[in-house]
């Protein structure tokens, strides 16, 4: 089932007749995809067996296409995983994967279905974009042929990789995108030999494009944003919630805050999985977003977006924030500090007994300062101030300093949910080597 939820100051633009000319504002929909998962990976699905799974999925996100394209939307984007799954080997990933070529070949799929072999989900996605007049984003697997001349091919002779493709609205393959940062499950794909910077032009924005985990590294995602001036990004994920410092909704909105573009985020829907979270965010404001725990229903999402908001009188000016920070001083109080762990990671925390007061917590470089006023303080609830500076290293590993105000209730001993407000921050320079080269750089 499709659900959807559109803004009803958005509704007048759905009969509007776009000229060719460049646009000052487009609407652009998300879909959040409850994606129907092979009934096994673990041995190797058929040829057949396998697009007959994808096919299904593509009904799904087809209904959403033609919604999204009748209320209006110049573009939409589905989900990481969202037409195959996930938890695969190499081998049973294999039959999902279709040779993608590089968007400079000029290919209309929908038209021309064989001209690069077999490939029907490039085929049916171009002629969603082309009978609907969207572009439309998608996330399926490539595949690409090599040998003993190149010293880091596979044993298998192929690179497998995990794929975002754009098709504009007249079915055309307009952008091509290898992930880069692979999470660690991702077994089944390759990383590219380096980072790509994929951007293409619309009449309504320049657009950039990198997939779920990439957004914790500089190269693509900063790239994208501060060298090649990007105004909006597509971004489909499959991420699951990890509280309390890492959910979808929190995260990506200030990402989009902070490095001042749209951000287009499809998320996948499983609960089983804490997988929720999709929405399209702004410089300024979250426009639309959907978090839902409770249903195992697709959901649909469309919002009016400044195409180029640098432009905009009020996008807002550059902070120095190193500048601002070397000017606070640091609060004297007595005060316990302890350790305490954040999703593998060693905080260190100090209690907030008072009411009221100033706090300044300490680990390694980061510093963080607390003054505070609370309006109550409950005999049962702890409030604490906690730092982290220090290489994450579950799940991947990248350099973090994160500081946390947050409260813990427990009753016989069982934890309850945490309320957490968190400056949450990426020192890419101190990132570890990857795949033989260096540390990424910082912003």
């Amino acid at each position: 089932m499709i659900t959807s939820y559109f803004p009803k100051y958005v509704a007048l633009f759905a009969l509007l007749v776009l000229s060719v000319g460049a646009l000052d504002t487009f609407i652009a929909a998300v879909y959040e995809h409850a994606v129907i998962l092979p009934n096994r990976t673990e041995t190797p699905a058929s040829k057949e067996e396998a697009v007959l799974l994808m096919n299904k999925n593509i009904d799904v996100l087809e209904k959403a296409v033609k919604l999204a394209a009748t209320q209006g939307a110049h573009i939409i984007v589905t989900p990481e995983d969202g037409i195959y799954g996930w938890v695969f080997t190499r081998e049973t990933i294999y039959p999902y994967l279709e040779d993608i070529p590089h968007p400079e070949v000029n290919w209309i799929p929908c038209t021309d279905p064989q001209r690069f072999g077999y490939a029907p989900v490039q085929e049916r996605l171009s002629c969603l974009a082309k009978d609907n007049s969207i572009y439309v984003v998608a996330n399926i697997g490539d595949k690409k042929p090599c040998d003993a001349s190149d010293p880091k091919c596979p044993s298998d002779g192929r690179y497998q990789y995990n794929t975002d493709v754009v098709f504009d609205s007249q079915g055309k393959l307009v952008a091509r995108y290898h992930k880069y940062n692979l999470f660690a499950p991702e077994i089944q794909f390759d990383f590219p030999k380096d980072s790509e910077f994929v951007t293409f032009d619309t009449p309504f924005g320049k657009f950039g494009i990198f997939t779920c985990f990439d957004i914790f590294s500089h190269d693509p995602a900063v790239v994208l944003v501060n060298k090649f001036q990007v105004d909006s990004v597509l971004y489909p994920t499959a991420w699951y919630n990890t509280l309390p410092l890492l959910s979808a909704v929190p995260f990506h909105s200030a990402w989009a805050r902070a490095m001042g573009v749209n951000l287009l985020a499809a998320n996948t829907h499983n609960t089983s999985m804490h997988m929720t979270g999709s929405g399209i965010y702004a410089p300024e404001a979250v426009k639309v977003y959907h978090y839902d725990m409770e249903t195992e229903s697709g959901q649909l999402m469309l919002s009016e977006l400044k195409s180029r908001p640098r432009s905009e009188p009020t996008y807002p000016a550059p902070v120095d924030w190193s500048a601002y920070a070397k000017g606070i001083k640091p609060f004297l109080s007595e005060q316990l500090d302890f350790p305490g762990m954040i999703y593998f990671d060693e905080f260190t925390f100090t209690e907030l007994k008072r009411n009221a007061g100033n706090y300044t917590v300490c680990q390694k470089d980061l510093c963080c300062h607390l003054t505070y006023k609370m309006s109550e303080k409950r005999t049962d609830e702890v409030y604490a101030l906690g730092a982290f500076d220090g290489l994450h290293t579950v799940e991947g590993q990248y350099y973090l300093q994160v500081s946390r105000d947050g409260r813990l209730q427990s009753r016989s001993g069982a934890p309850l949910p945490i309320l957490v407000m968190a400056l949450y921050g990426r020192v890419f320079e101190k990132d570890p080597p990857r795949l033989g080269q260096g540390p990424g750089k910082s912003q």
